[in-house]
């Protein structure tokens, strides 16, 4: 059966390039895809034979000369996306956790809706640390019992968040939902994640983990500087670390060790400029896919893109969280075995060097990324969530 299925996602990097993915792996099955985004990805969903629609421009955050009620922005925002949706006529829609525009928008066609998670799943069990602090999973029912004391406080925490989104709804004529966490849809939740991150959990009948859905813009395959020592990708933020930290850290660091450096600034030329070492090569940007597979360890903030997709080519991880969701990916590699955190309060050059050098050496951490590799390899998530969505889609429409 023939669908037709609408995407809505945040249009920052690590949003936007897994609903790519997904869109490209729905349009190659024969479906047809509409893709709400930031106006920036226009051009490469069009050329993969999507219909796409700009998301709407609108102040998120309040400001002393307009002040906003929680949610103001998404209430216009879904008013101006339910012309795209109607006129799409969709089947199903497929919205991303950070974008609820789409998903009420949907909703208010009559739309059955699910929910992308582009990272790791958000929902902390009882016991497991806070999400996105950074902690990793306690070893002991001790542990597990003084982080369950952070459970009431969590709890307070979502069920003000589900105040505030059914207010939201309501100015939008929409029933009130009951659950916590309303970002994520009860009908179907795609996680965009390797089950290799996650802490084992009983998992809800909705909750799907498929898999990371990779997506990149074209780009060239760099290659390392002439030599034989091993090969150090360091791979920073798109959007944080301004002050280029981890990038200065990072080559200063690795200027007298035997290693070979392939470093971008992901367009974000440094100022003042970075000296580059010898042994080093620095790019404004680069194709993960096409240069990590010659590399030997990725230095990176710990993004849950760039994360996966070292872990895709077999690389072990050096990670120094810089912001968002970047401390949790940077436990969860740490728990996992395939990579070794820095903190960001002790970054320096002295402390990448070591923390490569013990990456390096340390043999099983680059096996278990390779054996994850492995998996990603008979496992492509992309085709995962499609499969998910026809089989959600079969089962609604029966």
């Amino acid at each position: 059966m023939t669908l037709r299925v609408f995407l809505g996602a945040f249009g920052d990097p690590g949003h936007a390039f897994p609903m790519l993915a997904l869109g490209e792996a729905l349009v190659a099955r024969g479906h047809a895809v509409a893709l709400q985004t930031w106006r920036r990805w226009e051009e490469p969903a069009r050329a993969a034979g999507m219909t796409f629609a700009a998301a709407p421009e609108y102040q998120v955050f309040p400001t002393r000369e307009r002040p906003m009620k929680p949610y103001e922005a998404a209430v216009h925002a879904a008013r101006e996306t339910v012309p795209s949706v109607t006129s799409f006529a969709p089947d199903v829609a497929v919205s991303d956790i950070l974008t609820p525009a789409p998903a009420l928008a949907a909703e208010l066609a009559a739309v059955p809706v699910a929910t992308l998670v582009p990272h790791l799943h958000p929902w902390a069990a009882p016991g497991f640390p806070p999400y996105a602090l950074g902690a990793r999973l306690p070893r002991t029912r001790l542990g597990a019992r003084l982080w369950g004391a952070f459970d009431p406080l969590v709890a307070r925490g979502l069920e003000q968040g589900r105040r505030e989104y059914n207010d939201c709804r309501a100015r939008l004529g929409l029933a009130p939902l009951p659950g916590l966490h309303t970002g994520l849809s009860r009908a179907l939740t795609l996680v965009a994640t390797l089950p290799q991150l996650e802490y084992p959990r009983r998992w809800e009948p909705w909750l799907r983990v498929v898999g990371p859905l990779l997506w990149e813009p074209p780009g060239e395959r760099i290659a390392p500087p002439p030599g034989t020592g091993p090969v150090v990708l360091v791979a920073p933020s798109t959007a944080q670390d301004p002050e280029h930290a981890l990038l200065r850290a990072a080559l200063a660091g690795l200027a007298r060790a035997p290693v070979r450096v392939i470093a971008t600034y992901n367009g974000r030329a440094p100022d003042p400029p970075v000296a580059v070492p010898a042994n080093a090569v620095l790019v404004p940007w680069l194709s993960y896919a096409k240069t990590m597979p010659a590399c030997d360890l990725v230095v990176t903030h710990g993004g849950h893109g760039t994360l996966v997709r070292a872990l895709a080519c077999g690389c072990p991880v050096v990670v120094c969280p810089a912001g968002g969701d970047m401390a949790e990916n940077a436990a969860r590699a740490d728990w996992a075995g395939v990579g070794v955190r820095v903190p960001r309060r002790l970054l320096g050059p002295r402390a990448l060097r070591l923390a490569v050098d013990r990456a390096l050496r340390d043999g099983s951490m680059g096996a278990r990324a390779r054996a994850i590799a492995a998996w990603i390899a008979g496992h492509d998530g992309a085709s995962a969530a499609a499969d998910e969505i026809e089989a959600w889609t079969a089962r609604t429409s029966g």
